[in-house]
């Protein structure tokens, strides 16, 4: 079954990870986990497409300084709003994206992308295994997820690509969901916003002659490596997933059975 788009021009990316087989053959129910972009971007358009899934939670993974620069999430009906930033102000690519994302200027990120962007993103996608408010909030964001008052829930981050996509990873390995599914709901992200990407860079090119856009792809787009370097840092450090789930992420047996009861088929 393919796993429904949601069709929000303003959340190309937003989809639901409903149809998905997990743990026992079952499948992951429609209309109960949905992973968007910040939704500050939605149009009136959109507003009764999302009330169709009538959130009961929101759960937003930006930081307060990546919130107050952006526009306002629009949200159908009156959810609840939990923030659980995951964010490493070590870490400017967080930044960065946002900057990409809203034109801002990007001169303060002249190093990182000498450094390169493609490196740096690796580096972010292992330091959300270890991170310290990456375990603490991605952990939260699970145990919000079991609980059936939170459900449906929405989840997101700023481009709805990197921490949105490794707690979409979280959610559906604790399902049972096989890796080779969930790599490829990961690399979707692509696809989903190719029109977006050439949106941006367009934009940044007017605003910038000499815009190496080979600097600014890696932030825009997800990529095999990025996976890779945070299910290798998973094994680095636990050994397994399951290991991870428990230890890194302090889920309980208890956790991961509600998450299954509540969430499969």
């Amino acid at each position: 079954m393919v796993v429904r788009d949601w069709q929000l021009v303003g959340a190309p990316n937003a989809r639901d990870l409903g149809g998905l087989v997990g743990a026992g053959g079952r499948r992951v129910r429609a209309g109960q986990l949905v992973r968007t972009p910040a939704l500050g971007r939605l149009t009136d358009v959109d507003l009764p497409v999302l009330a169709t899934l009538a959130p009961a939670c929101v759960v937003d993974l930006r930081d307060g300084t990546e919130i107050d620069v952006a526009p306002p999430d629009r949200l159908a009906g009156e959810p609840r709003v939990a923030h659980l930033p995951v964010h490493d102000p070590e870490h400017p690519v967080f930044t960065y994206v946002s900057a990409v994302l809203l034109g801002h200027d990007l001169d303060a990120y002249a190093e990182l992308a000498r450094q390169g962007t493609a490196g740096a993103m690796t580096e972010i996608y292992r330091w959300f295994v270890t991170g310290e408010s990456a375990r603490r909030n991605f952990g939260a964001a699970v145990r919000l997820a079991a609980r059936p008052e939170n459900l449906p829930l929405v989840y997101h981050c700023s481009a709805g690509k990197d921490r949105t996509g490794w707690l979409t990873v979280i959610l559906l390995t604790a399902l049972g969901v096989d890796e080779a599914s969930i790599r490829a709901d990961y690399l979707r992200n692509n696809a989903l916003t190719e029109s977006l990407r050439a949106v941006i860079v367009e934009a940044m090119r007017r605003q910038r002659p000499a815009l190496d856009v080979d600097a600014v792809l890696p932030v825009l787009e997800v990529r095999p490596a990025y996976l890779d370097a945070a299910y290798q840092e998973v094994r680095r450090v636990h050994g397994s997933f399951d290991g991870y789930l428990r230890d890194g992420l302090g889920l309980t047996d208890e956790v991961v059975g509600a998450l299954r009861a509540n969430l499969l088929e």
